[in-house]
C-alpha cells in the first residue's frame, strides 16, 4: 500500500510540474535580496502581479520595466522561486508586448480582468476575476495552463490575495477580446 503511495504522490508531482519543466532552457536565479518581498520581480521592476500559489509551494509573477509602453520596455512572466526561476517568458526583454493578451470585463459586482499567452504550445492565462453577484461572493485568481492537445487545464490558485498593477495595461498590450 506504501509504495501505491508513494508512485501515485510522484504521478501527481510530475503531473503538476510538465509544463514548466518542458521549459528548462528558461531557468534563472535571482538572489533573494534583489526581488521585491513575496514576488519573482526585481527591485527596479513593476509588479503588474504576484501572489504565491497553493500547490506546488511556488510564486506567480507578472513582471514589467518601470519604462512599460507600448513601444518600449518589457513585460515577463515567471513561475519558481527566487533562488530558482522554473519557467521566464518570454526570455528575451526585446518586444514582449504582442506576445501578451490582456482583457478587462467590469460593471456593476463583477470585475474580471486576464493576462494570456502561449509558449511552447501551453496556453497560459492569469486570472483575476470577482463577482459579487454570486452568493457568497466569488474570487478567483491565479493562473491556469493548458497543454497542447489537451481540454482541461492544471489551475494553480494564489494562497493569498495578489500584488496586482493593471495601471495602463489596455494601452500597453492587444486586446484578447
Amino acid at each position: 500500500m506504501r509504495i501505491l503511495t508513494l508512485v501515485l504522490t510522484v504521478i501527481a508531482i510530475v503531473c503538476c510540474a510538465a509544463p514548466f519543466t518542458s521549459n528548462r532552457q528558461f531557468a534563472a536565479l535571482i538572489e533573494p535580496a534583489q526581488v521585491q518581498t513575496g514576488t519573482l520581480c526585481a527591485k527596479d521592476e513593476r509588479v503588474i502581479f504576484s501572489c504565491p500559489v497553493r500547490r506546488p509551494a511556488k510564486i506567480v509573477s507578472l513582471c514589467a520595466s518601470k519604462d512599460l509602453t507600448s513601444d518600449r520596455g518589457y513585460l515577463q512572466y515567471r513561475f519558481g522561486v527566487p533562488e530558482k526561476i522554473e519557467l521566464e517568458f518570454p526570455q528575451s526583454k526585446t518586444g514582449t508586448q504582442p506576445k501578451f493578451q490582456y482583457t478587462h470585463y467590469f460593471r456593476a459586482q463583477v470585475d474580471l480582468t486576464e493576462i494570456s499567452f502561449s509558449s511552447n504550445g501551453y496556453e497560459y492565462q492569469i486570472t483575476d476575476d470577482y463577482n459579487g453577484e454570486e452568493k457568497p461572493a466569488q474570487i478567483s485568481q491565479g493562473v491556469s495552463v493548458t497543454a497542447p492537445g489537451k481540454p482541461k487545464d492544471v489551475s494553480f490558485v494564489c494562497r493569498t490575495k495578489p500584488k496586482v498593477d493593471y495601471t495602463d495595461l489596455q494601452a500597453v498590450l492587444p486586446n484578447g477580446q
